[in-house]
């Protein structure tokens, strides 16, 4: 059984930063301490690096099937376990999109071929798929995701019985995309009425404004505490929305979660007049005044998780005008090392990063065995040079689409190893092609 010993790490676990070594024995942590040694181990001298557990992101859209030309999940997992993401969960407006419990299984069965980070995927809820999501199995995919705004694959839920029903009939997480489309779409017709097709990027946020955000999560919100349905709203992008939820018990005990995404903590409307369409999100990217509020929430504890919501699309699609330019961009590469720069800033600890990356993930879909440094868990831990400064460029991007948001930004952490269940999948800008990635398992009764 392969052995390996990383030593002197700074490990950042659970609320507790302290030195130490972590013993790999095969997939899983054997042993956490100080001095540890084994017979014919590889070792890994961590000193002054940071250990962490991988992180897991709840929201990332990979493209396959359908929409390869954007990205596949060899080629957007590869990006993510450069960017310490060794897990993953996929969302289902794929072509074709993932409302069967076949095409649910057809998808992991890709996963198994040819994926780098551990996967499992969202089961997407329709208007008129409700007999198929009853037969799903608790334990067999994350959670169920509604779109309850119109976005990339046109999922749109509507039918307000549909929802409620669907809420009334399922145990797993509903992650939800809430944005008001008759909000939206009046907004729209004013701005095209004006402008046509041309329409000004800053509108972007009064378009996809911060009513049509609170009007469809507080409706959603009011609904999960009707039927109690365990409900997760998704990349959560005003301040107004952070008010609708709770910080008073943990996590495990919460019935309604939410969670930010990094675009949301970094961009502000200010950045529009730079970056144009490269940052046009759904929901889109608001205020500076929304920014300090998500901040605040997720330090609070109203917000619970950390994710990227990574979508990306080709450059030349994202270079169209304003109708035409599809919302999304990708983020897996690139997030620990900008939120990194956010703990340099002081604006984060570390502990509370890996809290709202690593940890509360885990909790939150009940995943078995990940999300913390714990001995028997599997090995999943990313090392990371806090003091390697470095730019990001077309030259050292990996995602198929071949840019990111971040083009020009200058990092000083950068990810040196990556392990997914024990195996050195990247290391020090190199991925392995040995593969060793799992389906989630959950723990739910």
């Amino acid at each position: 059984m392969k052995k390996t010993i990383i030593k002197n790490a700074t490990i950042v676990n659970e609320f507790q930063l302290f030195e130490g070594d972590v013993l790999i024995e095969g997939e899983f942590i054997k042993k956490i301490g100080k001095n540890l040694s084994a017979e014919n181990a590889t070792i890994i001298d961590a000193e002054g690096k940071l250990l962490m557990p991988g992180i897991i992101d709840d929201q990332v859209h990979f493209r396959e099937p359908g929409l390869t030309h954007k990205g596949t999940i060899a080629t957007e997992s590869r990006a993510a376990i450069a960017g310490g993401v060794t897990t993953f969960v996929e969302q289902p407006n794929t072509n074709p999109q993932t409302v069967t419990i076949e095409k649910l299984e057809e998808k992991m069965e890709i996963g198994k071929q040819t994926s780098f980070a551990n996967y499992s995927f969202m089961f997407g809820g329709t208007n008129d798929n409700l007999e198929e999501l009853k037969r799903l199995d608790k334990n067999a995919c994350a959670g169920v995701k509604l779109f309850l705004g119109s976005s990339t694959g046109n999922m749109l839920v509507d039918n307000e019985e549909v929802i409620e029903k669907i809420f009334s009939n399922t145990e797993l997480v509903i992650s939800a995309h809430c944005e008001d489309e008759t909000t939206i779409k009046n907004n729209l017709e004013k701005y095209k009425a004006e402008f046509g097709d041309a329409i000004p990027i800053k509108y972007h946020p009064i378009i996809r404004s911060e009513e049509a955000c609170y009007l469809s999560s507080s409706r959603a919100i009011e609904l999960a505490k009707k039927t109690n349905a365990r409900l997760h709203v998704f990349h959560v992008s005003t301040a107004k929305e952070t008010n609708l939820f709770r910080n008073d018990i943990p996590l495990e005990e919460k019935r309604i979660t939410a969670e930010v995404c990094t675009h949301h903590l970094w961009f502000s409307d200010a950045d529009y007049d730079e970056k144009g369409t490269f940052i046009k999100w759904n929901p889109a990217v608001k205020t500076a005044a929304d920014r300090d509020g998500l901040w605040e929430a997720l330090l609070d504890d109203r917000i619970d998780v950390l994710a990227t919501d990574h979508a990306p699309h080709t450059l030349a699609e994202k270079q169209n005008i304003y109708t035409n330019a599809p919302s999304g961009g990708p983020l897996v590469q690139h997030t620990l090392s900008a939120l990194l720069e956010k703990v340099k800033e002081g604006k984060i600890s570390l502990e509370k990063l890996v809290q709202k990356m690593c940890h509360n993930p885990a909790i939150l879909f009940n995943i078995e065995k990940r999300g913390y440094i714990k001995e028997g868990y599997f090995a999943d831990l990313v090392l990371v040079d806090r003091n390697s400064s470095w730019t990001v460029t077309k030259n050292n991007i990996l995602y198929k689409c071949g840019w990111s948001p971040f083009e020009g930004t200058s990092f000083s952490a950068q990810v040196t190893h990556t392990f997914v269940n024990g195996n050195l999948a990247y290391q020090n800008g190199k991925i392995s092609e040995e593969r060793n990635v799992k389906r989630l398992t959950f723990n739910r009764d």
